[in-house]
């Protein structure tokens, strides 16, 4: 429950469980804001293995009943958590997406992208970071890897249908380096690399929302 502080009126205990792909943006919204209690990020490719995902989402949240007023979930639905928020004992906001691409760029914008280049892989700083790591994750070529196999064999036949690779810049991240991560990483697979911008209004949005929630608590 919320209780009176000393001189800013009412303090809340906000928790946050969120993907660590979206660790920079998180971070730069919420800040060192004091009503944060508890802040975990999680594996980023949590969201390939669906029940997992929604697993240890339950789990996180619910763990912490009692000692938040609210939890910020830094995810999307990534096909998974969808009416998760039913599962859950903590009031709960979440990234109203179908991923985390979708909600930086908004769900209109993202469908416009993609309808300009059908084959097209969005990178953040967070992906352009993991790079090919992550390409191994998202399409579950680690047990490829452990029989022996070269992943680059698959990992070209897999992208046979893209053919753009469209680095966004949130402007928290040392763009130049960023954007190098995913030149290099579009160079590797035959893309040809373009650059586009977004603000972070749905994670700002989704915070604020996070706050009003904490506050009926």
């Amino acid at each position: 429950m919320a209780i009176h502080g000393h001189g800013r009126g009412v303090l809340m205990r906000i928790g946050i469980i969120a993907c660590d792909i979206w660790k920079r943006e998180i971070d730069a919204v919420v800040g060192d804001d004091p009503d944060i209690v508890y802040k975990e990020y999680l594996e980023f490719a949590l969201h390939i293995d669906s029940v997992k995902l929604k697993n240890t989402v339950i789990q996180k949240v619910n763990s912490l009943e009692g000692k938040v007023d609210a939890v910020f979930l830094g995810y999307a639905i990534c096909q998974s958590l969808k009416g998760v928020k039913e599962e859950l004992r903590v009031p709960t906001v979440m990234l109203d997406a179908d991923d985390c691409i979708g909600a930086l760029l908004s769900p209109m914008r993202y469908a416009e992208e993609k309808r300009k280049v059908t084959g097209t892989w969005f990178n953040t700083s967070g992906w352009a970071e993991m790079g090919l790591k992550g390409v191994i994750k998202e399409l579950r070529l680690d047990s490829a890897i452990e029989q022996g196999y070269e992943p680059m064999y698959f990992i070209n036949i897999l992208f046979q249908g893209y053919s753009r690779c469209l680095y966004i810049d949130t402007g928290v991240a040392e763009k130049e380096h960023f954007q190098k991560l995913s030149e290099d990483f579009s160079q590797q697979l035959g893309l040809r690399h373009e650059c586009t911008s977004c603000g972070l209004e749905a994670l700002t949005k989704a915070w604020e929302d996070t706050k009003a929630l904490a506050q009926k608590a």
